[in-house]
C-alpha cells in the first residue's frame, strides 16, 4: 500500500508540474490584443486622409483634425473599448506595414479586403460595399463611352488599390498613372494631365456633389471582382479578440441603423467644409 500511495502521490505531483507548464505556455500564447489596448488606454487607428467621406482633413478651432465615416466608426469601437481615439494619417501604400509593426492597432482607410491582402493581415466583417466607376471631366463625359475610347489616355489610379488593379487590367492600351495620395490624381484631372481617375462610385458621387461643373462619371463599364467588393477593417492576425470585439460594434451599429447615419453625417460634414 505504501508504495501505491507514493507512487499516487508521484503521479499527482508530476501531473500537477505539467498542468503548470502547460497553463504557462497558454498564457504566453494568449490573445491579449484588448487588454493591450486598454492598458495604454488609446486606440490607434491608421488612415489615409484623402478618401472623402470616409476619412478626409477639416481645420476645427485653428488645427486640422481628421474626419469621415470611418473616422466615426473608429470612434465607436474605441468607446467600447473604453479608451481614447488617436489617428495616424499616412499615405495609403504604408498602412499594412504599420500596422505589421505595430505602430497602429487598425487600418480604418477604406480597405478593401482583397485575397492578397489576407495574407498579410485579418479583416472584419464588411460594412460597405464598393463599386468602382472612371471619373473624368464634366467636359470629356461623353468622350468616354467604351474601354477603347481610353487608348493612349493618362488614366490615374491610387498606389496598391483595388483601382489600381482594375485600372490596369480592364483599361486596355490606357496608360496608368499611380499616385500614393488619391487627392494628387483628381488634381491633375482637373488640371488636364489626367483623362480620367479610377475610383469607388461614392468618392466619385462625392466630388461631383463638391464641384458639379468640374467633374463627372464617363459611361466605360468598368466591373468590380467578388474579392474587391467589401470594404473592412484590418487588424494583425494574432489579435482575434480586437476582430472580435470590431465585428460586434460592426453589427451593433448596422442593426441600428447608425451606420447609414453616419455615412450620411459624414457626407454633410464634408460639404460644409468645402463651402
Amino acid at each position: 500500500m505504501k508504495m501505491t500511495f507514493k507512487k499516487t502521490l508521484g503521479m499527482l505531483g508530476t501531473a500537477m508540474v505539467l498542468g503548470l507548464v502547460l497553463a504557462g505556455c497558454g498564457n504566453k500564447n494568449a490573445d491579449n490584443s484588448v487588454k493591450k489596448i486598454q492598458d495604454k488606454k488609446t486606440l490607434v487607428v491608421g488612415t489615409s486622409a484623402d478618401y472623402a467621406p470616409f476619412e478626409f482633413p477639416i481645420m476645427q478651432n485653428g488645427k486640422k483634425k481628421i474626419v469621415g465615416y470611418d473616422m466615426m466608426i473608429a470612434q465607436k469601437i474605441a468607446d467600447d473599448l473604453g479608451v481614447k481615439l488617436k489617428i495616424e494619417n499616412t499615405e495609403f501604400p504604408s498602412l499594412i506595414s504599420e500596422l505589421k509593426n505595430n505602430k497602429i492597432d487598425l487600418i480604418m482607410a477604406g480597405m478593401v479586403s482583397t485575397n492578397e491582402r489576407k495574407k498579410a493581415v485579418a479583416f472584419s466583417k464588411s460594412y460597405y460595399t464598393v463599386e468602382n466607376v472612371l471619373l473624368v471631366q464634366k467636359k470629356d463625359a461623353n468622350n468616354f463611352n467604351r474601354v477603347s475610347d481610353v487608348k493612349g489616355k493618362q488614366i490615374g489610379a491610387q498606389q496598391t488599390t483595388t483601382q489600381e488593379s482594375i485600372a490596369k487590367s480592364q483599361l486596355k492600351g490606357s496608360n496608368v498613372v499611380t499616385e500614393g495620395v488619391l487627392t494628387g490624381l483628381t488634381t491633375e484631372l482637373s488640371q488636364g494631365k489626367l483623362s480620367g481617375v479610377v475610383v469607388e462610385n461614392e468618392i466619385a458621387n462625392n466630388y461631383i456633389r463638391q464641384h458639379p461643373d468640374k467633374y463627372a462619371i464617363a459611361k466605360v463599364k468598368l466591373t468590380t471582382p467578388k474579392d474587391q467588393r467589401s470594404v473592412n477593417i484590418a487588424a494583425r492576425k494574432s489579435d482575434k479578440a480586437l476582430i472580435k470585439r470590431v465585428n460586434k460594434q460592426i453589427t451593433k451599429l448596422e442593426k441600428s441603423g447608425e451606420l447609414d447615419k453616419m455615412f450620411k453625417k459624414a457626407e454633410d460634414l464634408q460639404a460644409k467644409s468645402s463651402d
